[in-house]
């Protein structure tokens, strides 16, 4: 059985520690930005959004011409376009688009909540079934609390999960550099 993390690769971690710290850094620079003006940061996650549509829709439209003798090639251009189309909305009104992906991120995470705690009951006989219980809670009613600010919540909710994302992602990688460099 093959180990997750190669031990001959700690000397070049001990060796890059200060990359690590200065990453970290920056993404916690791009955090606070993003902190300093969450509504900015909501529009750049709806582009980010729109481009990935973008390019997946031209993928699969290329796709479609590929296989255009193939019977299923009417799915591969209808989803090709329904992808494309979004990516545009995206770009053209990305405050609706915010509004919808709000919408649906909380309608996720209720869904997701709940299934995590009727799996915990299922699961109740065994140890640390009330950890499993506890996080679909804290899930749902996360889910619930953007549901309860939506559509008003749009504009800053999907910048603010950004920010908090960029900023705890840069206290992980200097945590891990300075502990790559011990």
């Amino acid at each position: 059985m093959s180990q997750a993390f190669d031990p001959d690769a700690k000397p070049v971690l001990h060796e890059k520690w200060g990359w690590f710290v200065a990453l970290g850094v920056v993404m916690i620079m791009g955090g606070s930005i993003a902190f300093g003006n969450v509504l900015a940061a909501t529009v750049a996650s709806v582009y980010s959004v729109g481009i990935v549509m973008l390019l997946g829709g031209m993928m699969h439209l290329m796709q479609a011409l590929r296989v255009k003798k193939w019977e299923s090639a009417f799915y591969w251009s209808f989803s090709g376009s329904c992808y494309t189309s979004a990516g545009i909305f995206a770009f053209l009104d990305p405050l609706l688009a915010s509004a919808t992906i709000t919408a649906l991120m909380a309608i996720a995470l209720i869904v997701a909540g709940a299934f995590r705690i009727w799996v915990a009951f299922r699961l109740k006989p065994l140890d640390g079934w009330g950890w499993i219980a506890l996080g679909g809670l804290v899930t749902l009613v996360a889910g619930l609390v953007i549901a309860a600010g939506w559509p008003v919540n749009s504009l800053w909710i999907l910048g603010l999960l950004l920010a908090l994302d960029l900023v705890m992602q840069g206290l992980a990688l200097i945590v891990f550099g300075v502990f790559a460099k011990g």
